[in-house]
């Protein structure tokens, strides 16, 4: 069977040619905050909007007529193909800007770390740099925090195709089956609906707190997206304001959860819909406890007051478990327990249909609940016992799928740890930089505590693959490159 006939390949990249058009007007706003402060970096946004424009235009015209309904291995193509355009594309005005001045290598690591919301970075003297390059990278976080293509999903009926084969590929978490409304095009109007009122929300908290009114759209872009990336060097700490803080960890919180929660909130107006749900019970547990153990430790054994060890232990649990990644303070000079202890929370993650990074609390707890099961199934070898969460059993392809899930993360993880050493990474920093990436978490320990700028170009480019892989949740990307995949 030839390829065409496998993968709809005229009607792939007519969708990626369109919407790379579509991406390329991302590009006018930061050329009018540019032309607004008049920082003088007008050229790499209209080069940058042209270039884009042009390639998706290129793309488009040859396959504009293709018509046909996106089958299930055509939406993991658009998918994989589309994260990987975008971050080529939306190095672009980095790779051109003149400052700062980066590598191709650099250009595209930047632009991957923002639109898979990681956060880690290549990049400093961030104070100096022009408004208008510090917005494009807030607003990178901001647009791949729900996910282009979600957005996407919301204006493919203009495409003349469905979406759902694209909307079960990008949303993360096991249950990608759940709709919030019938139709999936208005699926993504919600949530971005959701989404939008939320960084509104957070950019008049900001700004009541005391940030500038740039400072807080920016920080309230990659708050909400779980992105990390900030205007200053020294991230949050820069404020020095326990109030700004407050506010961070408060929205941290809110987009770590599952979006679904807050539309049934809002639309029932039950806040009890939060504590209903066994995955947010979970999340918040986590934290309470990673919190407690980490201001414990920095109270008993890292010279800090009570107060200082509540609130620095808090906010940094908070970054770190929602895969944010902001910084209150420097935690390189914390205990290395504590170090290692946010680390491994980084893991867990946010909430599935959050836009945070990790295996995300409902894997984790369907992980435990399963190992429970196997325990009582020795004791009862004959006893049908199910896995439930609440008071649903969960069905057994689920589970099975965790698994699957889990097991190639502890193997893809393992593997690119092992490259990373290759380029001569000790085992901290190979084993949290690829934590970091895989996790989109952004900050880690060692010689990546404060960014990969650093690092050979060969681990910028295994950092870019963990941090696609993280984003696309393993299997998106993995099942490319699977034979199966190929035939019929």
């Amino acid at each position: 069977m030839t390829l065409p006939t496998v993968v709809q390949v005229r009607v792939v990249l007519r969708i990626i040619g369109a919407l790379l058009v579509f991406f390329s007007f991302t590009l006018l706003p930061p050329l009018g905050v540019s032309l607004y402060y008049r920082d003088g970096a007008q050229l790499p946004f209209v080069l940058g909007f042209l270039i884009v424009f042009g390639c998706g235009l290129l793309v488009w015209w040859p396959f504009r007529q293709a018509r046909s309904e996106l089958r299930v291995r055509d939406g993991f193509l658009v998918v994989a193909l589309l994260w990987i355009m975008l971050s080529l594309t939306g190095a672009v005005p980095l790779a051109l800007a003149t400052r700062p001045h980066l590598s191709l290598t650099d250009a595209v690591f930047e632009a991957v770390s923002g639109l898979t919301t990681t956060g880690a970075t290549v990049v400093t003297g961030l104070d100096t740099l022009p408004r208008s390059l510090l917005y494009y990278r807030q607003q990178l976080q901001w647009l791949g925090g729900m996910g282009i293509v979600v957005l996407a999903v919301a204006v493919l009926p203009l495409l003349r195709v469905g979406g759902m084969q694209l909307y079960r590929a990008e949303a993360p978490g096991p249950m990608k089956d759940t709709k919030l409304t019938p139709r999936i095009a208005e699926t993504a109007k919600a949530l971005w609906g959701g989404y939008l009122g939320l960084t509104l929300l957070c950019v008049l908290s900001y700004w009541g707190a005391g940030m500038s009114l740039f400072d807080a759209v920016a920080h309230a872009f990659a708050t909400v997206a779980i992105g990390g990336f900030s205007t200053h060097d020294a991230s949050l700490a820069y404020f020095r304001s326990p109030e700004i803080e407050v506010m961070a960890t408060l929205f941290m919180l809110l987009a770590g959860v599952n979006f679904t929660l807050h539309f049934e909130a809002l639309r029932k107006r039950r806040p009890r819909v939060y504590l209903s749900d066994s995955e947010m019970r979970v999340y918040l547990g986590v934290i309470a406890m990673v919190a407690m153990g980490v201001s414990g430790y920095l109270w008993w054994h890292g010279g800090l007051g009570p107060e200082a060890a509540v609130r620095y232990g808090l906010f940094q649990t908070v970054s770190f478990l929602t895969t944010t990644g902001f910084t209150s303070t420097d935690y390189s000079v914390w205990p290395p327990f504590v170090q290692v202890l946010l680390i491994f929370a980084a893991f867990v993650g946010g909430c599935a249909g959050s836009t945070a990074g990790g295996l995300k609390v409902i894997r984790v707890l369907l992980l435990y609940k399963q190992g429970i099961r196997e325990i009582l199934r020795l004791i009862h070898p004959q006893a049908e016992i199910p896995v439930k969460v609440g008071k649903m059993p969960v069905s057994p392809r689920v589970v099975e799928a965790v698994w699957g899930f889990f097991s190639l993360y502890v193997v893809s993880f393992a593997a690119i740890m092992a490259a990373m050493m290759a380029f001569g990474l000790d085992q901290v920093t190979a084993f949290s930089a690829v934590a970091a990436c895989l996790n989109n978490l952004g900050p880690g320990l060692g010689e990546v505590t404060s960014g990969f700028m650093t690092m050979p170009d060969g681990v910028k480019w295994l950092a870019c693959f963990a941090m696609l892989l993280g984003r696309l949740e393993i299997f998106t990307l993995l099942v490319l490159l699977t034979p199966a995949y190929w035939r019929s």
